[in-house]
């Protein structure tokens, strides 16, 4: 099957799961992600809002031991901006909530770890994104390509073998509600 169409047919089955279930499953996430080393052991993590039912990890943002960063949209590429609780959020054109464009900065160097949404993985930790290409750019990219990466998926979109491109890039570590590879 082609990117484009496993892409649709995951996003379908992901949107097709009842809140419950659907929080569930991300809180199983978040517990999963609370007990690793690469997460524990961070100062400075890069997340993301749950946007089309991607596995929510919202309640981790509460957790004050952590610099939270989140991108934005800016062209082609993605700006990472800290965040806390407190302050509000923009919808950008895509529907994704993302901070203000005057939110601080972060620099890759203050980096520790970066979450990665995605809509599958595979057993390789190759990641199938949403075809825009943004954080096969930001992972390639000198300052970038060396941070520690976790790819988020919920256990049905964790694969045995995806479609890969010359550009894709494997990630460090994925989990899942029962996976932490």
């Amino acid at each position: 099957m082609r990117k484009a169409e496993l892409r649709r047919s995951l996003i379908r089955e992901r949107r097709a799961i009842s809140v419950g279930e659907w929080r569930q499953r991300s809180d199983r996430i978040c517990r999963k992600l609370q007990c690793h080393p690469l997460f524990s052991q961070a100062t400075t993590i890069l997340a993301y809002f749950s946007f089309r039912q991607e596995p929510d990890l919202s309640p981790l943002f509460t957790d004050t031991q952590y610099n939270w960063g989140f991108p934005r949209c800016v062209g082609q590429s993605l700006n990472w901006h800290f965040w806390t609780p407190e302050e509000s959020l923009h919808e950008n054109a895509y529907g994704i909530l993302e901070p203000h464009a005057h939110s601080p900065i972060i620099e890759p160097a203050a980096v520790d770890l970066i979450l990665v949404p995605c809509v599958a993985c595979d057993y390789q930790k190759y990641r199938l994104g949403y075809g825009g290409g943004y954080y096969d750019r930001l992972l390639s990219s000198a300052p970038w390509a060396n941070k520690p990466t976790i790819g988020i998926v919920f256990d049905f979109a964790y694969l045995s073998q995806l479609p890969i491109d010359s550009w894709d890039k494997p990630l460090k570590l994925v989990v899942s509600e029962n996976y932490c590879i």
